[in-house]
Order: C-alpha cells, then sequence, then structure tokens
C-alpha cells in the first residue's frame, strides 16, 4: 500500500469516527431538519397575520390546505427543489386556473421557504426565479360601467322600491367607494362643511380593516349626496328613540336591527333585486366605481382626480384603466353627477355655498 493509499484510508477512519460521534453533525441535522409543513404552521400563525390582512389569513389558510401542503407538507425544505415547484405551479395553471390564483399559490410557498431561509434551513429560496410559468396574457379591464342614464334608472329604482338602501347606493355612485369601504363608514368620517368623507376603513368578510391600498383618503361629496346623508343622519336620531337603541349606531348604513351591513346579504337582497327591478343587465356593484370614474373622465376631469378620488396608489393604475388623460377636477366633478345637474359649475368649491347645501 503506497503512502498516498494509506494516508487516504487514515482520512477515511477519521470521517468514520467522527460521523458515528455526530462530530460533524450531518447525522443530527439531517434528522432535524424541519419539514414544510412544520414552517407552514409557523407562517400561517405568526407572519401572516403579523403582515397581511386579517381576511388574507383565511385566504392563505386554505390555499395551504387545500393544495400546497398535501403536496410539499411531508417534505423537508432541504429537499424541496425549483423544479418542483416550477412543476407544482404549471399543472395548477394546466388545470385551468386564472393566473393570478397561481400567483398567490406561488406566494405561499415563497412565504414559507422564506421563514426556512430566515431560519438558516435554508441558503436561498427554491421558488425564487422560476423564469416563465405562465402564458402571459394582455391586462384588460373586465369593467361594465353603466351610462348616465342607466345611473339614473338605477338610483330611482333604489328611492322608489328600495328608499332604506337609496343612501348607501347613491354613495357608491357618487364617490366610487368600493362596497367594504361603504359599509365601514362611520358618522365621524364625515365632514358635512367641508363636503368631503375620509375614507379610512374598510369591511371584509366581516373583518374590519383598512382601505385595499392601506391607506385612507378624502373623498369629495356632490351637494346631493351631502344633503342625503344630512337627512339620513336626522332619520337615524329619530329611528334611535323610536326604537331605543341608546346611542345612535356608529355606523352610517345599517340594518333594521341597528347591526352593521353584511355584504353577501346586500349583494343578493338588495342590489341584485334593484338591478332587476329597473330592468338592467346584471353588473358588479364594483362597475359603480367604474362607472363613477366613466363619468368623471367624460366630464372632462383629469386622470389625477380620478385618481385621488378612487384612491389608486399611482396614476399608471388610473391610465392602465381609463385610458386618456383629462383637465384638472374639483368638487364640481361630482356636482355635475347630480340628478339636476346639466352643465358646469365652477362655484361648487365655494364655501358659503358648502354650508348652505346642508344647513
Amino acid at each position: 500500500m503506497g503512502r498516498d493509499q494509506r494516508a487516504a484510508l487514515l482520512i477515511a477512519k477519521k470521517i468514520e469516527a467522527r460521523l458515528t460521534l455526530g462530530d460533524l453533525g450531518i447525522v443530527d441535522e439531517k434528522r432535524q431538519i424541519p419539514t414544510f409543513g412544520d414552517y407552514a404552521r409557523r407562517w400561517i400563525e405568526i407572519t401572516v397575520p403579523a403582515t397581511c390582512k386579517p381576511a388574507s389569513v383565511g385566504d392563505y389558510r386554505g390555499i395551504l390546505k387545500n393544495h400546497v401542503e398535501p403536496v410539499f407538507g411531508s417534505y423537508q425544505v432541504t429537499d424541496i427543489t425549483r423544479l418542483m415547484v416550477k412543476e407544482f405551479l404549471m399543472k395548477k395553471s394546466c388545470k385551468g386556473l386564472a393566473p393570478s390564483t397561481v400567483t398567490h399559490f406561488k406566494n405561499v410557498i415563497g412565504g414559507v421557504l422564506n421563514l426556512a431561509v430566515d431560519d438558516g434551513a435554508l441558503p436561498v429560496n427554491p421558488s425564487h426565479r422560476l423564469g416563465r410559468i405562465i402564458r402571459e396574457k394582455s391586462l384588460k379591464l373586465v369593467a361594465d360601467p353603466l351610462t348616465r342614464e342607466e345611473l339614473a334608472a338605477l338610483l330611482n329604482t333604489f328611492r322608489e322600491h328600495f328608499p332604506r338602501h337609496y343612501p348607501m347606493a347613491l354613495t357608491l355612485a357618487r364617490t366610487g367607494m368600493r362596497l367594504g369601504e361603504a359599509m365601514a363608514l362611520q358618522w365621524g368620517d364625515i365632514d358635512f362643511h367641508g363636503r368631503f368623507i375620509n375614507v379610512q376603513r374598510n369591511i371584509s368578510k366581516g373583518i374590519v380593516g383598512t382601505p385595499k391600498s392601506g391607506k385612507s383618503r378624502r373623498v369629495d361629496m356632490s351637494r346631493q349626496l351631502a344633503e342625503t346623508l344630512w337627512h339620513l343622519r336626522n332619520q337615524r336620531r329619530i329611528e334611535t328613540l323610536q326604537k331605543g337603541w341608546g346611542q345612535v349606531p356608529k355606523w352610517v348604513f345599517i340594518s333594521e336591527t341597528g347591526t352593521s351591513l353584511i355584504e353577501h346579504h346586500w349583494r343578493v337582497r338588495v342590489y341584485a333585486k334593484a338591478l332587476e327591478k329597473a330592468g338592467l343587465r346584471r353588473i358588479r356593484i364594483h362597475d359603480l366605481r367604474h362607472t363613477y370614474a366613466s363619468l368623471l373622465i367624460q366630464a372632462g376631469e383629469s386622470l389625477a382626480y380620478v385618481r385621488d378620488q378612487l384612491g389608486h396608489h399611482s396614476i399608471k393604475v388610473t391610465v392602465d384603466i381609463y385610458g386618456h388623460l383629462a383637465p384638472e377636477g374639483n368638487k364640481a366633478a361630482v356636482d355635475r353627477l347630480d340628478d339636476d345637474a346639466t352643465i358646469r359649475n365652477l362655484s361648487a368649491t365655494k364655501t358659503e355655498k358648502d354650508s348652505a347645501a346642508v344647513s
């Protein structure tokens, strides 16, 4: 046996001895590496509630339980490869799931594996830099805004057949607020003197949180809307006395028992029936938001003003959706959406006129 062979044999015996004693930690570390399921539980219980909206916790929990954990849950995180993640996502795409849904799956997997990276169990996240997964599709606006005449027909139907819900419908039509934002509106959010609403919360699946953008915004009120909500507040005080509620409910729009509205119930039991009664096609409540923006732009208002009213995080989002630029706008813009508005009212923003509108 040559000197090199003897040296190699000696080294091999030393390594074997160290492995037997667990000196290198290879055997023990392999046995102690957490599984994807271990990190998934920590991620959904600690990370997600701390970094995401409350409504997202339920969505992510469902994705983990029904889709991701059945495939990756039992794997030690060090055994999960980039190819495994990519093929999983491609299979979901091939089954016809929407690109946005596949992206949600990727985000969930990436979030769990990021926790493993932070914990030192992985050097890199195998869900990153996957390359092309799904065929890119051009961005198309799925919107069906009403015309001014159709919107008037819908609001007249609410006023005549669903009078209790007319103020809610008018608020959606005259502010572009999301349904959850309108449901979360409180009386303290409304400034009748300045004619604006502070949109600072949202209700989703019964949970009160922040608006979609994560930031509050100020939305101008038209004269018609300001007067309607002013009268609603007076009626609410009378209703509170008649029903013995003790104090006026903090929510602007409530059920007949004084509680906050339930999103699904309002969609099905009120909004859908109002559309049918008005003889209009069935459109989403969100299309009232598009209707509001479309009518503002048709009235010659700037996309910057529309962006601020809708709460888009950038002008690019507004441009991508609505496509062209327009002149600068102000409260006169929302005034021109009112039923009795026929021409541009340049004096609509004067303070004294604001006060007279609701006095």
